[in-house]
Parts: structure tokens; sequence; C-alpha cells
């Protein structure tokens, strides 16, 4: 009978392995496993003085309170449909771009046009918050000055909560598409030119090359970046909406997050408590759904799965 070699005989043949890989055990244990400890908080009402163990211990209070005055709710179906828009449209826009950009044929006007799809992708959001103010200004904004030029009457864009959910949108997209675009511009380049060469002599056209050999390629990419997506669907775009909604409390129905609620509690209300409870909530929520979607995917295809 073999006898099974365990951690310990591992651990002495890769003695110079383990040693490499131990600064980053060692930082994600601190930065990641220690901090977890701070979860107590979500069932306690926190207290300065008595501090992490001293605080009063209330259960389920912080969660009760969440769920009953319907912030939990808003907070969670902004969060995920904000997460799905952007998924979809962000890959949708980038698979779109990635096959107009392989279909080129002048390299210096694919490279240029790849170059400025890319660009918005390192303009920080401050910059955008910026922009965006600049034009949906009421007063001095692009939009506004150029519809009081035509003798329309102005759009009040900041007190119109549904306006910043197409405008979110937009934004996401108008500054990821570029870096998403090559990823799948790179997965188009490694398709082997034979399958377009048969299907050219068979009597294929550009759009039946597209449709039957190119999109069905980029479908294990698709799903990789889909796996990735809904691990965070629970992490909400906080330098975004942050910077581009900030304190408008009348938008918030239509725009706050998990991320800026916890951001708000723990700045401005200093309910660390609550702060907490909505974070755990979120993180195991996004855990649960990653792990469903995961199984689902193995269940159909052992191969796109991520574990």
């Amino acid at each position: 009978m073999i006898r099974k070699k365990g951690f310990f005989y591992e651990l002495n043949k890769n003695k110079l392995l383990f040693l490499m890989i131990a600064p980053t055990l060692i930082f994600f244990f601190i930065n990641s496993y220690v901090p977890m400890v701070g979860i107590y908080f979500a069932f306690t009402r926190f207290d300065f003085n008595g501090g992490l163990f001293g605080s009063p211990f209330v259960g389920l209070t912080n969660f009760k309170f969440l769920w009953k005055s319907g912030v939990l709710w808003t907070l969670t179906r902004n969060t995920v449909a904000y997460n799905l828009a952007f998924i979809v449209f962000l890959n949708a826009a980038a698979i779109f771009c990635a096959i107009l950009l392989s279909e080129m044929t002048g390299k210096f006007f694919k490279k240029l046009t790849q170059s400025v799809m890319f660009l918005p992708y390192f303009i920080s959001f401050v910059l955008l918050n910026a922009i965006a103010y600049n034009m949906f200004n009421y007063d001095t904004g692009f939009v506004n000055t150029t519809l009081k030029s035509w003798g329309s009457n102005p759009v009040d864009i900041y007190n119109t909560p549904s306006s910043w959910v197409f405008l979110l949108i937009m934004f996401y997209v108008w500054k990821n598409v570029g870096y998403t675009m090559v990823i799948y511009l790179a997965t188009i380049t490694g398709i082997s030119d034979e399958y377009y060469e048969a299907a050219t002599i068979d009597g294929a056209n550009i759009f039946q090359r597209i449709w039957y050999i190119t999109v069905p390629m980029l479908k294990p990419t698709f799903i990789i970046l889909l796996l990735f997506a809904l691990g965070s669907i629970m992490k909400g775009q906080f330098d975004l909406f942050y910077q581009l909604i900030g304190n408008n409390g009348i938008l918030y129905n239509a725009t706050d997050i998990l991320d800026t609620y916890v951001f708000r509690s723990l700045k401005v209300t200093f309910d660390i408590g609550m702060a907490t409870s909505a974070g755990l909530f979120q993180s195991i929520f996004g855990f649960v759904l990653i792990m469903t979607v995961n199984y689902l995917i193995k269940k159909s295809n052992d191969e796109y799965a991520l574990f």
C-alpha cells in the first residue's frame, strides 16, 4: 500500500517555493483574515468607549432594521441591477468593437482606434465627475447651454433620479469598453485562419463568418469574464457612484448601492454596527451567488467553471 504524502513532506520538498509565496500569504492573512474579527460589529450597537468587545450585543437587531426599513431591499436591488446592466452592456459593446477592429485592414487606423478607445480607462473618476458636471450642470452645463441657445427649456438632471440610471451605465461602459475589448480582441486574434478560409471557400460572407465562427469562439472568454464579474456583483462601483452622485440625497433611491451606504454610515452617521451589517450581508450574498452560478455552469459544462 502506497503511503499518502502529507503537507509537511511537500513543505520540506519545496521549501524554496513556500518561502517565495510566504510574503503573499502573510499579506493576505494580515489584511484579509485578521480584519474578519470586525464582523462582530454587525451584532453590536457600537460604543466608542467600549470598543469592539465592550459594545452592547444586540444580536440581529441591525439586520432587522435594515430589512424592515426597506433600505436593504433598495440597496440590494440597485447594486445587483446596476452590476447586471454593466455586465450586459459592457460585454456587448466590447464584443461588437472587438469584432469591428478585427475586421479592419488598415493597421494605422486600427491601432489609432484601439488607443483612442483604451484611453478613457486611464481617466480617474474625479476627472470623470468634472466632465459630467460641466456637461449637465443646470446653469452652465454644455447640455443646458445648448438647449437654451436653441430656445428650449433647460433640464435639471441633478434633480432627476431616472436620468442617472442611464448616465451611470453610459459612463461605466465608456470608461471600461476599451480595456474589455482588448481581452476579446486577443481571443479573436488567437482563432486559426483556417476556419475563416474554409468558410470562405464554402461561400460564407463576412456576417456569416462572424456569427458562426467568431462569436462562438468568444464564448469561453465571455463565461470566464462573466464569472469574475458575478463574483463581485454585490461590490458596486464605489468610485463611479460616489464621484458622480456624491451626497445628493434626491438621487439615493435610484442610485444608492451597498458600498456608498456603508461609506456614509461610517463617515456621516458613525453607525459602525449598521455599516458592518450591510457589509456582511454584501459578502455573504456575493459568496452564495458565485458558488451557485459556478455550480450551474459546472453542471452544464465542466470546462467553463472556475473551480
